[in-house]
């Protein structure tokens, strides 16, 4: 184990993994974990602590859905970036709402 060398490589969403990615991806899984002094076992106390620790983060993390009107052009604007323009229109408000100018400008 200490003369193999650690290999990442990023599978993109729609690329499909080659022969050897699915090989080293099964031969990973099949692999034991076994706990050591660097990464000890984790007790039910642990776990429970994690679990309570994540949930709280999904609850902060939930935005609410909002309805507005934006004009056409401005929807086709967001959309011509690709994907995800919802969240890209979400982060461009953040932003604008934070910029005092832009807030002045806006109103």
């Amino acid at each position: 184990m200490e003369n193999e060398k650690l290999v990442r490589t990023v599978i993109r969403s729609g690329q499909q993994p080659t022969e050897a990615q699915i090989r080293e991806i099964e031969m990973a899984a099949s692999m034991l974990v076994v706990p050591d002094e660097d990464t000890p076992e984790l007790t039910l106390e642990q776990y429970a602590e994690m679990a309570a620790i994540a949930k709280n983060s999904r609850t902060q993390k939930v935005k609410p859905v909002v309805a507005l009107r934006i004009s056409p052009e401005t929807l086709d604007k967001a959309k011509a970036t690709g994907k995800g323009y919802t969240g890209f229109l979400s982060r461009l408000l953040d932003n604008a709402i934070n910029d005092p100018q832009m807030v002045m400008k806006s109103l």
